[in-house]
């Protein structure tokens, strides 16, 4: 797999759960959500702009203040970037960047129906952010950097885009140790967020590179259920599958029950704040 190839298949495999060809998981996006630490106002605040993406709160435990200017990497339909405009108040601004035209058209028209005039859905890759250097005061993002191809360039990005002192919290999936090689090179792994993982030191190694410091660890999530519910639809069980668009031949994946414990083995969630 190639970065680009990576980029255009994660980009389409996104753009048809924006046009709601297809669901981010099985479950009700509510319970996803509830799951992976939302509360029930956060839902209520969030409303249509939860899709039932992400692998946990990226807000939680943060001092997002009023007047703050707040960055959302892969903002998506707008879910994390919402809860954020609720706390920054008339006075801040919230930025989202995302690379995929559907889910930009879905988030302006959800800030359209809120009359969230300071909130600006912005095209454009977490590797080359469309954001001036040291403006601003937060950057979040919720299981998206796991998705680049090119994660120490998202690094010096948020480093670039905060100001001195600035702080990040990101809610990511990262390795504790490696993946049987099978899905490693399964793209429809890839963009369910399960093969593209970096393992915990390459990442925070990667952060701390970059010129971030300070890195903290607040939670880790570990297990099965995890792995259900990031894994694509028929990624276990479904041989010479279409995904993202193209056909992705997975007959490798002999005894795919041993191949998601794996998975389940090495996976977690993390919640990684720093500052520059």
């Amino acid at each position: 797999m190639t970065g680009e190839s990576i980029t255009t298949a994660v980009e389409e495999h996104y753009g048809t759960v924006a046009r709601g060809e297809a669901s981010a998981c099985g479950a009700p996006v509510a319970d996803v959500a509830r799951s992976i630490g939302y509360s029930d106002e956060e839902l209520a605040l969030a409303g249509d702009a939860n899709l039932g993406l992400g692998c946990g709160n990226p807000l939680a435990l943060t001092e997002i203040q009023p007047g703050m200017t707040v960055l959302d990497l892969g903002s998506g339909a707008g879910f994390d970037a919402f809860l954020a405009w609720h706390r920054v108040g008339p006075t801040g601004q919230v930025i989202g960047v995302d690379m995929t035209d559907d889910m930009l058209s879905l988030a302006r028209e959800n800030a359209a129906k809120r009359g969230a005039t300071n909130v600006d859905f912005r095209k454009g890759f977490i590797e080359d952010l469309p954001v001036e250097s040291g403006t601003v005061d937060y950057v979040i993002s919720n299981c998206v950097i796991n998705l680049s191809a090119n994660k120490p360039a998202v690094f010096r990005e948020i480093a670039r885009v905060l100001k001195p002192g600035g702080h990040f919290a990101v809610s990511d999936i990262v390795l504790l140790k490696a993946l049987p090689e099978a899905l490693v090179r399964d793209i429809s792994a890839y963009v369910g967020c399960i093969s593209g993982a970096s393992l915990l030191t390459e990442y925070l190694s990667t952060a701390l590179a970059a010129g971030l410091h300070d890195l903290s660890i607040p939670r880790i999530a570990h297990g099965c259920d995890l792995v259900k519910v990031l894994a694509p639809e028929g990624f276990a069980t479904t041989k010479g599958s279409s995904c993202c668009g193209s056909t992705v031949s997975i007959t490798s994946l002999k005894n795919p029950d041993e191949l998601v414990r794996q998975a389940a083995e090495a996976v977690v969630s993390i919640k990684l704040h720093g500052r520059k």
